[in-house]
């Protein structure tokens, strides 16, 4: 028989010792952590009898610079998500650390949790987040020389620069982008009525 999952409460209480707040989101509770604090917490929630995280199941970057002030309740462009697991308790709680924009760096989570290395490495790649303490830290899905970060906001669809084999030199070159900006705002073609 399946144990009951601790309550969100005795969860938010653990938190609060490391400075984390607790909110509900989809269904699914979430934790706001300040960065400095978020190694020990991670330890507590996958060590303590009373959390049991044991798993981090996802670790990803996310950019909230194109979502209106007036509507969003994040004080920093870019966020870190820890997404865990507890298979003994079967229950799942999100944590999610804000970084600026002119400093986004976080701890890393390798020494907790073995998986974060891939995740953190992509999150570098893809955001530019750097993860201090990583042992590995470097590119993962672009090539290396590539320029920037794919998934922030104000990276161009086009990408800056664009690679071809060139079968005279026997290897991969790089050259100016060569097709126009595509703007990304669909086009309405409305018909005035007949008078």
């Amino acid at each position: 028989m399946m144990e009951d999952s601790a309550p969100a409460s005795r969860v938010e209480q653990l938190a609060q010792a490391y400075g984390a707040s607790m909110r509900t989101a989809y269904g699914e509770n979430t934790l706001v952590a300040p960065s400095e604090q978020l190694i020990s917490l991670l330890e507590t929630l996958r060590d303590h009898p009373e959390a049991r995280f044991e798993q981090l199941i996802d670790l990803c970057g996310v950019d909230f610079s194109d979502y209106p002030s007036s509507l969003t309740e994040h004080p920093e462009r870019f966020a870190v998500i820890y997404h865990l697991l507890s298979v003994s308790r079967n229950d799942r709680i999100r944590v999610v650390v804000y970084v600026a924009e002119d400093r986004p760096v976080v701890p890393s989570a390798v020494d907790i949790f073995a998986c974060a290395n891939w995740y953190e490495r992509e999150a570098f790649d893809l955001f530019g987040i750097l993860f201090e303490g990583h042992p590995d830290l470097r590119r993962l899905l672009t090539d290396y020389g590539f320029i920037g970060h794919p998934f922030r906001k104000d990276f161009p669809l086009s990408g800056h620069v664009e690679m071809r084999f060139d079968e005279k030199k026997g290897r991969v070159v790089y050259e100016p982008v060569s097709i126009e900006p595509r703007v990304t705002v669909p086009r309405i073609n409305r018909q005035e009525p007949n008078s």
